[in-house]
């Protein structure tokens, strides 16, 4: 069908997608690039994780103010600012390689950091106010295709960071992605409307703070979800599989890249999964059974480490098993967030919801860093599991009502 003869809504939403896909290929693959680039010049991973400390305290800030300014100024501003920004960070990585100092590179991930929420939050709140009232499966499969296609993307950029590292460089990698994307943003800029996502409301400052007790229970979940994932994913898992596998940064890059990718595809179907085809969509009980779930998986990768079993087999089947059920977990989270919130003024929920989201990582990333330091592999999965095992405690306190759609489209 061609574009111009689909509806405003549809239309708009390709455009979210298209600016949130193209913003989730650069963040991967600049992910990548400064994990392998920063491990090969010698930075032990506690020194690497440091390098993301700004990138997620930021997100933190971004989520909490981020929901407020967008019902103020837009979500299409939002969106736009956050594209400027990458740019502008993937610039400050320009600079000659002497002054690629710690400092520095932490700033550009601060600006980055930024970057990352402000369009994330612009994307999953735009999809809020394109989809009708009480239409929760249409709501549900439309937050998992948006979702599932930017982990796609994301795997796929950490393919394109590991491979433009190997035949570019560092600059000339990053070049390469600022310029991608500066094509993008002059493309959002005059094609997102202008009141997309405005409040009629103006809500005040003070309202950042959820009042909702269901968000504020999925915020503490989503923020254990996250850290789990992180703890040992961000730097242990990379770091691992170059120092004590061997794997060069094409290898690396393109497993977490399938990884990835495959994980984005199981999001996209997670409806299915999880009964939407029964004209059920899920509740606070799904989002308990299936954290509960997830928290076996790095448990038993950690036994068959400890055993001494193949550690690249063990490694590789225990992360795509991990993946595709972090996959229906993380896509119910974000479906459940979506239909919580508000109508009007949904970036102001979502905002906090991500910034919960932003503080696990937060942690997630540290602990990665310092405990592989430390302790190695096996205790920070100890650790992922410990966190999943109390996202679904947590869980527990959810809204259980499942409702059927009666306008599954």
């Amino acid at each position: 069908m061609p574009f111009a003869s689909l509806s405003t809504e549809i239309k708009q939403y390709l455009i979210v997608t298209g600016n949130y896909w193209a913003f989730t290929l650069t963040d991967g693959a600049l992910r990548m690039l400064v994990v392998l680039h920063f491990n090969a010049l010698g930075y032990s991973p506690l020194e690497i994780a440091m390098l993301f400390l700004f990138y997620e305290f930021f997100g933190v800030v971004t989520n909490l103010v981020g929901g407020w300014l967008g019902a103020h100024i837009g979500l299409n501003r939002t969106m736009n600012i956050g594209l400027g920004l990458q740019i502008v960070a993937l610039g400050m990585l320009l600079v000659p390689a002497g002054m690629l100092t710690v400092a520095w590179v932490m700033a550009a991930q601060a600006l980055s950091g930024i970057a990352k929420d402000l369009n994330k939050m612009s994307a999953k709140s735009a999809v809020k106010t394109l989809v009708p009232e009480n239409a929760e499966g249409t709501l549900y499969k439309w937050v998992a295709a948006l979702t599932g296609s930017k982990n796609a993307l994301k795997g796929a950029g950490f393919f394109l960071g590991g491979a433009l590292l190997s035949v570019l460089g560092f600059q000339g990698a990053v070049a390469v992605m600022a310029a991608m994307l500066l094509l993008v943003w002059i493309g959002s800029l005059l094609s997102l409307k202008a009141e997309l996502g405005t409040s009629k409301s103006k809500p005040k400052f003070t309202q950042i703070f959820s009042k909702s007790v269901p968000i504020n229970v999925l915020s503490a979940a989503r923020m254990f979800l996250f850290g789990a994932r992180d703890v040992w994913f961000v730097v242990a898992l990379p770091v691992f599989l170059t120092t004590q596998l061997g794997w060069d940064h094409w290898y690396v890059g393109g497993f977490l890249a399938a990884w990835v990718m495959a994980y984005g595809i199981v999001q996209g179907f997670a409806p299915k999964i999880t009964g939407k085809a029964q004209g059920k969509t899920p509740d606070g009980r799904s989002a308990m059974y299936w954290a509960a779930g997830l928290a076996i998986i790095p448990a038993l990768i950690a036994l068959a480490l400890s055993q001494s079993l193949a550690h690249e087999i063990s490694i590789v089947v225990g992360l795509l098993v991990f993946g595709g059920v972090f996959a229906i977990n993380s896509s119910l989270h974000s479906y459940l967030i979506v239909s919580y919130a508000r109508s009007d003024g949904a970036s102001l929920d979502v905002g906090f919801y991500y910034m919960a989201n932003a503080l696990g990582r937060l942690f997630g990333t540290l602990l990665s860093g310092w405990v592989y330091q430390a302790y190695g592999l096996e205790a920070c999965l100890w650790i992922s599991s410990a966190m999943l095992t109390t996202a679904s405690v947590v869980s527990y306190w959810l809204p259980r009502q499942i409702e059927v759609e009666t306008r599954i489209s």
